[in-house]
């Protein structure tokens, strides 16, 4: 009989089960991505509280992550979640790991008093735009934009 993947907290030990399924998200998302530069931030930044993430487990396999960070709003006036990713990987999508996911960033920001969260998603992803809309999620039509420093 097969476990259930279970979902648990990330830390900075668990770098070598991210970044792996960082790679495929970016991949999935058509965005350019280096497995070379920022682990060191990463994993600090995971070690510090500076990011939030949960990992989807089948036994040793993870096979999905999300990650978050708290941040306030100015025209909310209040602390929010901002969900940076959630990514379940290919094969495992439809068996209710992106909901177990959902639940654990939920549960996390209501205990940290956020009043709402917000993400973003690729326009052309309408599988999650119908996951997101089935969770209750309403969708607020911006433009994200990214600037890079270096």
């Amino acid at each position: 009989m097969r476990t259930p993947v279970q979902v648990r907290r990330a830390d900075a030990g668990d770098i070598d089960l991210l970044l792996p399924l960082c790679a495929e998200h970016a991949a999935y998302e058509q965005l350019a991505y280096s497995t070379d530069a920022g682990i060191d931030d990463l994993a600090r930044a995971l070690a510090t509280g500076r990011l939030h993430a949960w990992m989807a487990m089948d036994g040793e396999t993870a096979v999905g992550y999300a990650s978050a960070t708290l941040d306030f709003s100015t025209l909310d006036r209040t602390i929010y979640l901002h969900m940076d990713c959630l990514f379940v990987r290919d094969g495992w999508r439809g068996s209710g790991i992106g909901q177990l996911l959902w639940d654990a960033l939920r549960a996390f920001a209501c205990t940290q008093g956020c009043r709402n969260m917000q993400w973003q998603t690729p326009d052309w992803n309408a599988d999650a735009a119908r996951f997101y809309q089935r969770l209750g999620a309403t969708e607020n039509r911006k433009r994200r934009y990214v600037l890079s420093l270096e």
